[in-house]
């Protein structure tokens, strides 16, 4: 046959058969299944060390792996190997190296010209589909690397954050505002290279580890109202905003974007900034850093036994990530759930409270990792939470906290006095479930704070009525 002559019919018919496969999605995997029904045998790739990346239905045996070990060190491309009994293994190297193409069947040594004809086209397959792989191992890899700086920023270790950053590009914004952007799953991606355009790459944007169809950026206070635009470009997206902060605030920042973004999912234009009032922690002093350095002294001494045990740090790290996201913290850590427990456990143990049932507990958990990131080196006098609670500038913060409640406040009171369950909410205020869940819906909307999910607004409402002794 010439050059130039034609291919006889069948194998024509079997080229075009595996074109059309490698423009399948898997076609690694499609080109073996045709393979196994074209020939009848068993057909899988094989590294030149014995290992099987990818078969067809039935199962290589393992004497194809030995086989293809013997010709590999040989460094022999193809050949045709007796198996047991009548059967036989023809073996071709994709591209000329590994991995190599196996056939095990009684009759494989009539399909040198068929398997010939796929190795070409599945060397192509595999290379396109191991630089996808490759491409989602780096963009996974970046994403964790952005995902760490923000947990850095969020536990307060600004300097860390910083020199990681600083490897990977753009350099922290400070001051920044915290967005939340709520958007399909499916175009997270999309949706923040086309952020990323909108603030000419000086954004720090991370897919947030916890809720799937979120994204967190960290943009410069001065960037451009850009969210209008995405709005328009994207109708299903809804965008919280924060108040600017320092890039130690970051944790508050994100709290208050979350808490936008509750306004936003009902406001005509889709976005929602946070509306600006003062914090509680600021306005502790000294006293307060001093009560919030003596009540997680034990878990700021402790020292693990193991080298591989979690420090101080990430306990506190733990701890945040436990009063933000509740048992979806592993998620945000990525560490098992079992991990997660342990470490609450831990962490219960040494501070002493009651970190997964009581809401006051928890309010003060809350309120100390707060005065902390404020003020890290506490000093002065420690007084007890509820002489602090008796300040009057902490008076004023929670008069002002509660004022916009209302008729709802009995609502409200009944909830923080049911450690926020709605169940014993609802029990409580002799209404229905879905009743309770309306009524505090409707709070949501009054205060523009979320509520039912976390991050919630429960512990600054809590703290708020406990000192005005409504609770």
């Amino acid at each position: 046959m010439t050059r130039d002559s034609p291919l006889p019919a069948a194998r024509a018919e079997d080229v075009l058969a595996l074109m059309q496969l490698a423009g399948e999605p898997g076609a690694v995997q499609a080109v073996l299944r045709w393979l196994a029904r074209r020939t009848g045998g068993a057909v899988a790739l094989v590294t030149g060390d014995g290992a099987v990346l990818a078969s067809s239905p039935a199962r290589a045996r393992s004497e194809v792996g030995t086989a293809v070990t013997e010709l590999h060190h040989r460094g022999v491309p193809s050949a045709v190997v007796p198996g047991a009994g009548s059967r036989t293994v023809h073996v071709v190297a994709l591209a000329g190296h590994e991995p190599y193409l196996t056939l095990d069947s009684g009759d494989s040594h009539l399909h040198g010209t068929l398997l010939a004809d796929a190795a070409r086209i599945l060397g192509l397959c595999w290379q396109l589909e191991e630089a996808e792989r490759a491409w989602r191992r780096m963009e996974s890899t970046e994403a964790y690397s952005r995902e760490a700086v923000l947990h850095l920023l969020m536990i307060g270790s600004v300097a860390a954050a910083h020199r990681i950053a600083g490897a990977m590009g753009p350099q922290l914004p400070s001051p920044t505002r915290v967005y939340v952007v709520e958007c399909p799953e499916r175009r997270r991606s999309v949706i923040a290279e086309r952020l990323a355009r909108f603030v000419e790459g000086r954004a720090w944007i991370v897919p947030c580890p916890v809720r799937l169809n979120h994204l967190i950026a960290l943009v410069p206070a001065g960037a451009g109202p850009w969210e209008r635009t995405l709005v328009e470009q994207v109708p299903e997206c809804r965008i919280g905003v924060s108040d600017e902060v320092a890039l130690r605030e970051t944790a508050l920042g994100y709290e208050q974007a979350f808490h936008a973004l509750a306004v936003a999912r009902t406001a005509p234009d889709g976005r929602a900034r946070f509306s600006r009032h003062i914090g509680l922690a600021p306005l502790l002093g000294p006293e307060g850093a001093a009560w919030a350095a003596e009540l997680l002294g034990p878990c700021l001494a402790y020292e693990p036994v193991r080298r591989a045990d979690p420090g101080a740090e990430e306990l506190l790290g733990t701890l945040g990530s436990w009063l933000a996201f509740g048992t979806a913290a592993g998620r945000h850590l990525k560490i098992h759930r079992n991990t997660l427990s342990a470490r609450m456990r831990l962490i219960k143990e040494l501070l002493g409270l009651d970190l997964t049932s009581s809401l006051a507990d928890q309010s003060a958990a809350w309120l100390a990792l707060r005065l902390r990131a404020q003020h890290p080196l506490g000093s002065g006098h420690p007084q007890g939470l509820p002489e602090l609670l008796s300040a009057p500038a902490a008076q004023t913060w929670a008069q002002a906290q509660l004022a916009p409640l209302g008729g709802a406040t009995d609502t409200v009171r009944a909830w923080l006095r049911a450690d926020a369950r709605l169940p014993a909410t609802a029990s409580g205020l002799g209404i229905s479930l879905p009743g309770a869940r309306k009524r505090l819906t409707r709070v949501e909307e009054t205060l523009g704070r979320s509520l039912l999910h976390a991050p919630s607004a429960k512990y600054e409402l809590w703290l708020a009525m406990t000192a005005l002794g409504e609770l």
